[in-house]
């Protein structure tokens, strides 16, 4: 399976690329909005693109063409207002979804965040960026598409311990982004993911087995 990892040059982001390029069942192509970290990972013998999630719709299209699965781990990161999380969070999402469908994208998996889908459980120091978050999941839900979206907990730059819990609601934790990462390539290729949504933390299960209790 081809892999467009969108928002590449992220945390969570970089690793997954990471896994998919050492990956003998999958290969990676990894979308950064700018040409000089387009030019750092193809001088790692990574494919890049650069498009850009306030960009036309057409240009996400034509980074993904080719492609059997995207992955959205972008954000505006949480130095921005508002309105950049409304523009890359909730529409540049959507952006994506859109580009799947034009470019004949069928699989597709998104990072959201902890208990987005349950508005009574929204941080309310951060509010629109559950708002952006719970908003674009639901385009997801919606696009006809096969779509996992995973919900991780409060992210930590720990080392990963591949121990996890996984399911549709789970108190508030955090998750080691390397662990965010390795879930989300897990659950490429495993079908009990598939038009599912799951809240993700730190916890007693190998991934692969919480996977498939969800």
């Amino acid at each position: 399976m081809k892999v467009l990892v969108i928002g590449a040059n992220g945390q969570i982001g970089q690793q997954l690329v990471d896994l998919l390029q050492e990956s003998n069942v999958h290969t990676v192509r990894a979308m950064v909005r700018k040409k000089e970290q387009a030019i750092s990972l193809q001088e790692k013998g990574v494919e890049a693109v650069v498009a850009d999630l306030e960009g036309p719709v057409d240009d996400i299209a034509d980074a993904a063409r080719g492609c059997d699965a995207i992955v959205f781990t972008a954000g505006s990161g949480g130095k921005t207002g508002a309105d950049k999380t409304l523009l890359v969070d909730l529409d540049g999402a959507v952006k994506t979804i859109e580009a799947a469908q034009k470019a004949g994208v069928n699989r597709y998996i998104m990072v959201s965040a902890l208990q987005a889908h349950r508005r009574e459980n929204w941080n309310e120091k951060i509010r629109h960026y559950y708002v952006a978050k719970h908003y674009a999941d639901k385009a997801l839900e919606g696009s006809g598409l096969t779509y996992t979206i995973v919900r991780p907990g409060g992210l930590t730059n720990e080392r990963g311990t591949g121990k996890i819990a996984a399911a549709e609601n789970l108190e508030r934790a955090t998750i080691t982004r390397e662990d965010v990462a390795k879930t989300v390539f897990a659950s490429l290729d495993e079908e009990n993911t598939f038009n599912r949504s799951f809240d993700l933390i730190q916890g007693e299960d190998d991934i692969h087995e919480a996977l498939k209790k969800i």
